[in-house]
């Protein structure tokens, strides 16, 4: 599984993964920062800003653990999206002041909680794979996320 390892460990081993099968998988393009260091966070901005403008969605923000300790078995994330895909998202007009403080008046609660909860159930449908549990015992887990995507929460958060 794994889960002990940091996110540079996986990324090292994804992108080994990639070159040995680059017909079906392609590696993560990725940087890391030290949130400690002002040139370190002015080059991922400068990243990021090129990755959108040239029409990426954005990035995904996480720590370097890849279950951060005290933390459960939820992995902290945030995606931090472009401009254009934002606009493509909520309407050419989203940053009126109007339309900016009903975006940050929503409530993420749910939406965080839920994506804790599927990721804690995809760890455990891996973990029950890997100890080589009965298939049904991973479907349990695989169906449990499946009926957390059912939920009626807006997808655009």
């Amino acid at each position: 599984m794994h889960a002990d390892k940091d996110h540079r460990w996986h990324l090292e081993h994804a992108a080994t993964l990639a070159s040995a099968a680059s017909q079906i998988l392609i590696a993560s393009r990725h940087r890391f920062v030290d949130l400690t260091t002002p040139a370190s966070i002015e080059q991922a901005t400068a990243w990021w800003e090129s990755l959108t403008f040239a029409g990426g969605e954005g990035m995904v923000v996480k720590p370097l653990d890849f279950i951060p300790p005290g933390r459960g078995r939820g992995q902290p994330a945030i995606k931090v999206r472009g401009r254009e895909y934002l606009r493509f998202i909520y309407g050419p007009e989203y940053t009126l002041p109007e339309h900016l403080d009903r975006l940050r008046d929503r409530g993420l609660r749910a939406k965080r909680t839920l994506a804790m909860q599927e990721f804690a159930l995809g760890i455990e449908a891996l973990d029950r794979f890997v100890r080589r549990e009965p298939l049904r015992r991973v479907h349990e887990c695989v169906f449990g996320v499946l009926a957390l995507e059912s939920e009626a929460i807006d997808p655009r958060l």
